[in-house]
């Protein structure tokens, strides 16, 4: 049986819910939906340059989970802009 997962810390709550490419509907589009842990490790690690050990502190998690998570949203944002997907922010 499977670890339960612990509760994150989740500061961040985006204004907007999707991106998506211009010129298309959103009903035409795959969509990739980021968790609300990976948009939040995004912020941290990307946009707000706090180094991983300080980040893993402020959601409350080891820095090799947040290095999982991060390398996960890295990637489903990469594949997204290069397919032409849709990205719903912070939803489960």
């Amino acid at each position: 049986m499977a670890r339960p997962l612990k509760p994150r810390r989740i500061c961040f709550c985006p204004d907007v819910y999707y991106f998506k490419p211009r010129g298309v509907p959103l009903v035409e589009l795959e969509e990739t939906n980021l968790l609300p842990e990976e948009l939040e490790a995004l912020k941290l690690c990307d946009a707000e340059n706090i180094e991983q050990i300080k980040a893993a502190k402020k959601m409350k998690i080891s820095q090799s989970t947040l290095s999982r998570i991060l390398l996960s949203a890295r990637k489903k944002v990469a594949c997204a802009i290069i397919e032409g997907k849709a990205i719903r922010l912070g939803k489960k």
